[in-house]
């Protein structure tokens, strides 16, 4: 048996590759029309004018798959990732009505978990897409979910040195993890808060 070794570009490399063949061709297109389109919406929508808390989101995500694909002897990363992000943009777009394959219309919410039974059925597996749903999940609750709405300490909050790299543009969306002032005078208004909206969104296929 030949002895194991630490290859520390293989995290990397299992998020950038996918075996493309004729079983999973269809696949793979499907999760890069979802990168794109839920990528650039959280960029343009969100993350507008803080892309230091973007690369973050995507960082985190990223560390927390690599964690699970070690512990479960996961190849693959690529379609864990995809998902977390779809799953962030679908929370933060929650109320937002979206359609699917042949005209089904539901709420934004429930998108990634259409998705992996949709990915179920085309693929076999609904492995890459819980694990990325609950990624997903976790992001969300501890970067805006717990701090915002129950009013819970910030767990999450972007380095530094990636606003030093990457500086937010003056008339972005205001700090992630607290909450503004005029959220938090209606906050005091109706006696401690409540579930915060969070955007209008984008409509499945719009450009």
């Amino acid at each position: 048996m030949m002895k194991s070794h630490l290859w520390i570009w293989r995290p990397i490399t299992a998020t950038f590759y996918f075996p493309v063949g004729p079983g999973t061709g269809f696949l793979y297109l499907v999760n890069l029309y979802f990168l794109y389109q839920y990528s650039t919406r959280l960029e343009t929508g969100a993350f507008d004018g803080r892309p230091a808390d973007y690369l973050f989101m995507l960082l985190f995500n990223w560390i927390c798959i690599v964690i699970t694909g070690l512990a479960m002897d996961m190849q693959l990363l690529m379609i864990p990732l995809i998902m977390s992000v779809l799953y962030v943009w679908a929370q933060l777009n929650r109320d937002m009505i979206v359609s699917f394959w042949f005209g089904t219309r539901f709420k934004a919410c429930y998108l990634p978990w259409v998705i992996l039974g949709f990915n179920y059925i085309i693929g076999g597996s609904v492995i890459n897409e819980l694990i990325g749903n609950l990624v997903g999940h976790l992001y969300f609750f501890l970067m805006f979910r717990y701090p915002m709405d129950l009013g819970g300490r910030n767990f999450l909050s972007t380095p530094q040195f990636l606003y030093r790299w990457l500086p937010s543009r003056r008339g972005g969306v205001s700090g992630f993890g607290v909450p503004p002032a005029s959220m938090r005078r209606a906050a005091d208004q109706n006696g401690g808060g409540g579930r915060h909206n969070w955007g209008q969104g984008f409509r499945l296929g719009d450009q």
